[in-house]
Formats: structure tokens, C-alpha cells, sequence
């Protein structure tokens, strides 16, 4: 399965590319979609969704996995992520990808095995899984490989691949 991670944003968007197969995983690509904050938030969004759409096509993943928002203080940042999130979410359905959603908490839970870890704990198991010889350099890049982690972990059963294998027909 190659699932691609997703740390939704509007002024970076985190990606992370793995396969998973058989308990085995092998890092793709990661990086991240960055948008210059002085220009109109359609014209961003916009350039989350067309880069998304490229990356997709580059690397075939089957499956995305995006984390669900935590909603801060800041109801106008907020509002505009959730739009990116849409975006993003767009884009995966019309490349007919598998969609999941993990809380924070799940995928702290999943790499880490505690549900309460710290970023640097995440980081470093993501980095032992993944045999990375260096931490990406944005932590929204980390996060969405984390995220990809956490779905494998998640979905990898054999029960979870029949029931994929049987949705992606309906797509």
C-alpha cells in the first residue's frame, strides 16, 4: 500500500510518502506545499489543490491520510485551514484515493505508543521507523509522515485491505 500523509495547513501543507507492505516500510518522498501569506486565500488554496493534484500523479499513492483539525483560538486561522483541508480532501477524492482521518491523539498513539507523547518523542520514533538518517526540516513534513505511519499501523490488517480493496471498486 503507498499512502500518502497529509498535515493540512494553509500557509504550509506537510506531506509524506511511504509503502507499507508486510510490516515493512520504505520512505517515497516527503516535503511541503508552502504559500507566500500576502496573497488572496483563494489563490492559495489554489496552489495547495494543483500542487496536490501534481504530487498525486507523480506518486500513485492509493491511500491518504490527513489529520482532522485541532481547532485553536483563532477562528479566522481556523476557518481558512479547514478551506485548505477541503481542498485537499477534493483532491483526493477526484484522484479516486482512500481517505482517513486520524486525531493528534491517534497518531501519537500509533508511532508512539502513548497517546499524550510529546513532538519529540513522535519525531524520533518516526525517524527509527522510517530509518531516516535526518528529521525533515519542517515539522509539518514530519507530522504528515507520522500520519502515514499511523495509517499503516491502523490499516494494515488483512481485514482492513479486503475492506479497502472492496471500496475502491465502488469508486
Amino acid at each position: 500500500m503507498r499512502i500518502l500523509g497529509i498535515d493540512p495547513g494553509l500557509a504550509i501543507v506537510g506531506y509524506g510518502i511511504v509503502d507499507y507492505y508486510r510490516n515493512s516500510f520504505r520512505t517515497v518522498a516527503y516535503g511541503a506545499i508552502e504559500t507566500p501569506a500576502g496573497i488572496d486565500v483563494e489563490l492559495r488554496i489554489e496552489k495547495i489543490y494543483d500542487t496536490l493534484m501534481e504530487i498525486i500523479d507523480k506518486y500513485s499513492p492509493t491511500d491518504m491520510a490527513i489529520e482532522e483539525l485541532f481547532f485553536n483560538t483563532n477562528q479566522k486561522t481556523a476557518i481558512a485551514v479547514a478551506e485548505a483541508r477541503g481542498a485537499i480532501l477534493l483532491a483526493g477524492v477526484k484522484k479516486k484515493l482512500l481517505l482517513y482521518e486520524y486525531t493528534p491523539l491517534q497518531v501519537k498513539q500509533a508511532v508512539v505508543g502513548y497517546g499524550r507523547a510529546d513532538k519529540q518523542q513522535v519525531m524520533a520514533m518516526t525517524m527509527s521507523i522510517l530509518n531516516l538518517q535526518k528529521m525533515p526540516r519542517l515539522d509539518d513534513t514530519a507530522d504528515a509522515l507520522a500520519i502515514a505511519i499511523c495509517h499503516a499501523h491502523t490499516c494494515g490488517s488483512g481485514i482492513k485491505q479486503y475492506y479497502n480493496e472492496k471500496k475502491k471498486k465502488l469508486l
